[in-house]
């Protein structure tokens, strides 16, 4: 049940723009609203969605947010908020080869526009990784706050300075977008399931981010 409900919600970011409600995803999967009610508890609880706090309405759900976020993704008429660049990235590689991401650098006053086209990125920008991933879940919205762009590793030096903020790992927006491609590129699947610990190393691994800033922790649940 939980792989149908994130379909539905994913597949209604993707289409409207905004996830679907209880009652419209029971209709969709004819069952019942508590059936779909107890697969996105399930959901939140396993870190699949992230709900509003003592609701069923959908905040997050990776890579797309629901509630105003500082990233926006435009491709035509259609646009995404994203939690964050990865998310972003995310959002291009699964549903918008053309898109044009608009964010601001280091979450600050000076606007940016980054073009994908034909899945492909021009740009020489970086992105900021201040958490590591394995942290992610402790506070997945700061997690996400922070995943931003920068002109330059001395830009992103400065903003931890500026901002007290621990300098973590930074990463070419090209090499961004290979591991939000590897990353986001089942989730519209209708059998979707969450990486494995395993699995999810062998992406970072797999796209050059091998250091141990981006090192798991070892176990046999899922990311």
């Amino acid at each position: 049940m939980e792989d149908r409900v994130h379909h539905h919600v994913l597949e209604s970011f993707v289409r409207r723009g905004y996830p679907s409600s209880v009652s419209e995803i029971a209709t969709a999967l004819e069952v019942t609203e508590a059936q779909v009610a107890e697969a996105m508890r399930r959901l939140h609880d396993g870190h699949g969605l992230v709900l509003h706090p003592d609701s069923l309405d959908v905040w997050i759900a990776h890579p797309f947010s629901a509630s105003p976020t500082a990233v926006w993704v435009a491709e035509g008429s259609s646009g995404w908020w994203a939690p964050c660049m990865w998310c972003a990235l995310g959002i291009a590689g699964l549903a918008a080869p053309d898109a044009t991401i608009h964010v601001r650098l280091g979450g600050e006053h000076e606007p940016a526009d980054i073009r994908l086209r034909n899945g492909v990125v021009a740009s020489d920008l970086v992105v900021h990784f201040a958490i590591p991933p394995r942290d992610a879940w402790t506070n997945v919205v700061h997690f996400c706050s922070t995943v931003l762009p920068f002109r330059s590793a001395e830009s992103v030096a400065l903003w931890c300075e500026r901002h007290r903020i621990t300098q973590g790992a930074i990463v070419p927006i090209a090499q961004a977008l290979d591991l939000a491609r590897a990353w986001y590129g089942r989730h519209l699947d209708r059998h979707w399931r969450k990486w494995t610990v395993q699995e999810a190393q062998a992406i970072f691994d797999a796209v050059g981010l091998t250091g141990e800033f981006f090192r798991l922790p070892v176990s046999d649940g899922s990311f």
